[in-house]
């Protein structure tokens, strides 16, 4: 398995919001503790909001906050288009100041671990190519407003899916989807999406396939 498909393994081991004991995770992901402590460390650089040490155990908390303000997921979401449109600016005054305020958005968020928080919109390995994957956000969102069914490439393997819903982890986006070429359901990174294209069919919801069965 590789490292980045087994971080994502582990987000979405701990994103039940319960306490997970690191043997535990090291157990169900196949690797050792050692490992388990190395990738928990490169999530939380990352920017996943992760809480927890070692010999306690491990939970992943909600964390999209701007003190004083509180943000919804589509002002998230508008703050990460727009600093990744920055740092991909030619003018290098714009794409430098991107990158300071990313710095300083990053400084603010609310994650409780002792080194300084990797840059909003800009983090570190696996998650670093993020970015690519913002330009999907506002189609996939309007397909799920619409009901309105993605013929999608994910990590080189073409699907049509049910887009259901949009979740954010910490500058990493995911998609919860009903996968008709697989017949179930899944959690796509949108980083890993290279190619999108809304299709003319919509979709009801029926039993077995939609958020209420995925959350239930």
């Amino acid at each position: 398995m590789r490292r980045a498909d087994r971080l994502m393994q582990i987000v979405q081991l701990l994103r039940d919001g319960d306490l997970h004991r690191a043997g535990d995770i090291a157990r169900a992901t196949g690797v050792s503790l050692r490992t388990i402590y190395r990738d928990m460390e490169t999530l939380a650089a990352s920017g996943v909001p992760i809480e927890g040490e070692r010999g306690t155990g491990y939970r992943v908390t909600a964390a999209i906050t701007l003190p004083p303000l509180n943000l919804t997921m589509a002002e998230v979401e508008a703050l990460h288009l727009a600093i990744a449109a920055l740092g991909q600016a030619s003018d290098p005054d714009l794409r430098s100041a991107g990158q300071s305020l990313s710095g300083k958005i990053g400084a603010v968020l609310p994650e409780d671990r002792s080194k300084a928080p990797a840059s909003f919109g800009f983090a570190v390995y696996p998650f670093a190519d993020a970015a690519r994957g913002f330009r999907h956000l506002p189609i996939m969102r309007q397909a799920i407003r619409s009901r309105q069914k993605l013929a999608i490439t994910h990590d080189g393997t073409d699907r049509t899916v049910r887009p259901l819903k949009l979740d954010y982890w910490g500058r990493l986006w995911t998609c919860v989807v009903w996968c008709e070429t697989t017949k179930g359901f899944a959690d796509l990174r949108i980083d890993q999406i290279s190619a999108l294209r809304v299709l003319p069919s919509l979709f009801v919801n029926e039993t077995g396939k939609s958020l209420a069965d995925y959350d239930g």
